[in-house]
């Protein structure tokens, strides 16, 4: 693939970028590294490859759900920067 001034042009609107005309060149250069890089792993024969589906060959292990105690208000309410006993103090959100 050939990496000419209209790509990178072309590269930088759909990006919504500008690029002066030395980083236009060394954007140049380093596109054609990846090209080219993309291009060897083309070289490569993986006719016997199986497609990867997951990294490993582990399953999710997880554990069972189990019914345990919570804290109490007053434990949940201990480090709220403002409360009234019973709820949270929040700022007002929503305005009418």
């Amino acid at each position: 693939m050939e990496v000419n001034e209209a790509l990178i042009d072309k590269l930088a609107h759909l990006s919504k970028l500008s690029f002066s005309p030395e980083e236009k060149q060394e954007f140049r250069g380093d596109l054609e590294k990846m090209i080219g890089f993309v291009e060897k792993l083309n070289e490569l024969d993986l006719k016997d490859v199986d497609p990867l589906m997951h990294m490993s060959e582990e399953t999710n292990v997880l554990r069972d759900d189990r019914v345990e105690g919570s804290i109490t208000r007053e434990e949940a309410l201990l480090n709220a920067p403002a409360t009234d006993g019973v709820f949270f103090k929040v700022p007002k959100v929503i305005r009418k």
